[in-house]
């Protein structure tokens, strides 16, 4: 098998395996018992707070463990129109963020929010400069993700936290196809809130964090316990808690390396589609994108097509997020960096990791190459 699809999701490291595997165990007691049991598990997830805050140059105090990406998305969009709804209720985001943030737009504008979706250029970037003039007196929110999980384009977020800073208004960022991905601190890209999730960093699933800087007062998104400060209810999930902070370390320890790697195969694959496979047409920016991802069109095929006879040939890929698997219609993200309806459709997304190597690019070139021929010619 060849797995090009770790934007979905990744494999599990034996770090944050065998680091899980007491808590599953040995040390199962709940951290929010006063017993020596449970205190095991308290120190376990203050010091993966703090670890995950150090990876960020933020505080242990900013670092709120949630069930991942969708719930810190949401969490971070609606508590902090809610906080902020006294001073207003306009919220700017792109119209290429997650369908976790976008959903929780259109939750808001039911509600009475209103909500400015930017346009992006053709290479999905948001332009700052356009962004600013957005900006309301009653602007509340900008919310633009770091790096988006479907074109791998990465976003100018330092420019865009200067502008919020520099406003008074709270600047969320999207980061779970980012953290572990790239070096991140919050403080220099003014960032107030962000959000990771746990398995796209070879992590556990079910498990991702919100960074809450100690200046966005922003409540509760779960009602109950006391947990995590008293601002999201539930008991902690300490072996997944740990497993993230193993993969976490992993995560900046290998990221050099893993980068320039991911870079040299995905530079080269990039290479032998364009020059043998005609009409193919790299999707997002050339050279401003996550080091892993790969997003193609070719004209006159259909992308699912494409992908279920690489599945065939025991090769993983997708149309996009794995969130919309079963969606009618180009990818909102495609779409939106003005692609034709033919060449949305014909979208693959294949996102690398540390394990492929130079000759499964080969192989996955020589199989696209005829499959895509395949295709054409049934269609003549």
């Amino acid at each position: 098998m060849i797995y090009l699809d770790h934007a979905a999701t990744t494999r599990t490291a034996p770090e944050a395996v065998e680091a899980m595997l007491p808590y599953l165990t040995d040390y199962y007691g709940n951290a929010g018992g006063i017993y020596t049991l449970a205190n095991d598990s308290r120190k376990a997830v203050s010091r993966a707070r703090q670890t995950i805050a150090e990876t960020l140059g933020a505080e242990p105090n900013e670092i709120y463990f949630t069930a991942g990406g969708t719930e810190s998305d949401n969490w971070a969009v609606i508590a902090a129109y809610e906080a902020c709804r006294h001073k207003g209720n306009h919220i700017i985001t792109s119209k290429i963020e997650h369908h976790a943030v976008l959903r929780a737009c259109e939750y808001l504008e039911k509600r009475g929010a209103e909500v400015t979706y930017l346009d992006v250029d053709e290479n999905g970037i948001v332009d700052p400069e356009r962004l600013d003039r957005a900006i309301r007196p009653d602007t509340v929110l900008i919310s633009v993700m770091y790096a988006n999980n479907e074109i791998g384009t990465i976003q100018p977020v330092r420019e865009i936290g200067e502008i919020a800073a520099a406003r008074g208004i709270l600047f969320h960022t999207d980061a779970v196809q980012a953290y572990g991905q790239m070096p991140i601190r919050v403080g220099e890209d003014h960032i107030d809130l962000l959000s990771a999730s746990a398995h796209k960093f070879n992590g556990p699933k079910g498990i991702g964090f919100l960074y809450i800087s100690r200046n966005a007062k922003i409540g509760s998104f779960l009602h109950g316990g006391q947990q995590e400060r008293g601002r999201r209810a539930g008991t902690e999930n300490v072996p997944a808690i740990v497993g993230m902070e193993a993969a976490a370390q992993r995560a900046c320890r290998i990221m050099e390396q893993k980068t320039a790697k991911e870079i040299q195969l995905r530079d080269y694959l990039i290479g032998r589609i364009l020059r043998e496979i005609p009409g193919s047409r790299l999707n997002g920016h050339p050279t401003q994108r996550l080091a892993g991802n790969i997003n193609i069109s070719f004209p006159s095929v259909e992308g699912e097509s494409v992908l279920i006879m690489l599945d065939m040939r025991g090769i993983c890929a997708s149309g996009g997020s794995a969130c919309t698997t079963g969606a009618v219609g180009p990818s909102h993200v495609l779409r939106a960096i003005g692609l034709p309806e033919e060449l949305a459709k014909g979208a693959v997304r294949l996102t690398l990791g540390e394990e492929n190597t130079m000759e499964e690019m080969d192989a996955v070139a020589d199989a696209l190459a005829e499959i895509v021929d395949r295709i054409r010619t049934l269609r003549l």
